[in-house]
């Protein structure tokens, strides 16, 4: 039965190429798929078959069937139309899927417009940068911790007479300096966001991740033109009722130095599980050191500043809604993760 199955398909597709016109080929449908045609004659004897044979030859006695239905439309067509594929142009296409910016990508660019809505401008400076602006015009000795080869990458160079040796940039503080020199007299409003290089790797850091860095210096700039900044970015990015706290820290930069707080966004700053007081670290600031104002070349007696600098996929972790439990998660391949944002 299994040859005679494969005699008919093999004749009726013979015929259908034979075929010269729709009626032709609407009488060879009949012959072979109709209600007496030879398809449905050989189903009728499936009936005398054993169990496994009537298995094998049913599934064969189908494909021929789905073959010669296929066959028989496409001849009608080719009939039709001639020999080019047939096209319905009235059926809708097919959209291409399209992609969207990384998540850290799309914080960055929200983090920028919110500070130029208060006059801040977008700048960025070199990621592989000298000991000079990293470290010594920040007013840090040379036997500062984070000048160890165990906190900053060095780069393989030749030390330069005037800047000393190269390095990863370890922070966007480095474009501080940098800054004052190109606008030579303030005010200055900047904000510095880029790739920072650090050896730690755990659930809360990389060792590339960024940073935003904010620089204010003009005459008579105080602790309250920071505070304001900070509240004003805090409700803008994370929610209206959310507030921002100043606790006393150290930073070699800036005196007086501050660790930055947010309120909770779970318990309003009541305390809960997740902050247990009611506050999360969000970043360091405070009022630029003269010393590093007179680095820049600013006169520290005319003016004063103040600097922020935070990490992008701190505040983006901390972002309502999102709960992301791990920093290497933004940096993973898995598109399951990514596709979320």
């Amino acid at each position: 039965m299994r040859e005679e199955i494969q005699n008919i398909r093999n004749e009726a597709l013979a015929q259908l190429i034979e075929a010269k016109t729709a009626d032709e080929v609407e009488r060879l449908r009949i012959i072979y798929l109709g209600r007496n045609g030879k398809v449905n004659k050989l189903t009728k004897k499936l009936k005398s078959l054993k169990t496994q044979e009537k298995k094998e030859v049913g599934s064969l006695l189908n494909d021929t069937k789905d073959t010669l239905i296929f066959q028989i439309g496409k001849r009608k067509n080719q009939l039709k139309y001639g020999v080019r594929q047939w096209f319905d142009p009235t059926i809708p296409g097919k959209k291409p899927v399209i992609g969207h910016l990384h998540l850290i990508t799309q914080a960055i660019e929200e983090i920028s417009s919110i500070f130029e809505k208060i006059g801040f401008t977008r700048v960025r400076y070199p990621e592989v940068e000298w000991d000079y602006y990293a470290f010594e015009s920040l007013n840090m000795p040379k036997d500062h911790p984070a000048r160890d080869v165990w906190e900053t990458f060095f780069v393989d160079s030749k030390k330069d007479k005037k800047y000393g040796q190269m390095v990863l940039t370890p922070h966007t503080s480095s474009g501080q300096i940098r800054e004052m020199e190109r606008i030579k007299n303030p005010p200055i409003r900047m904000i510095n966001i880029a790739k920072c290089f650090r050896r730690e790797l755990d659930a809360s850091h990389t060792p590339m991740f960024h940073q935003f860095e904010g620089l204010v210096i003009d005459k008579d700039i105080s602790i309250a033109h920071l505070k304001g900044t900070l509240d004003y970015f805090a409700k803008n990015y994370f929610g209206p009722e959310r507030k921002t706290r100043l606790r006393p820290f150290h930073f070699q930069f800036t005196e007086p130095s501050f660790e930055v707080d947010i309120s909770c966004g779970i318990c309003k700053a009541k305390g809960c599980k997740v902050c247990k007081e009611g506050w999360l670290e969000l970043g360091g600031a405070g009022m630029v050191y003269p010393s590093v104002l007179k680095n820049g070349g600013i006169d520290p007696q005319k003016y004063t500043g103040f600097a922020f600098g935070w990490g992008v996929e701190r505040v983006v972790m901390m972002k309502p809604g999102l709960n992301i439990p791990d920093l290497r998660l933004l940096y993973s391949s898995d598109l399951r993760f990514l596709r979320q944002f």
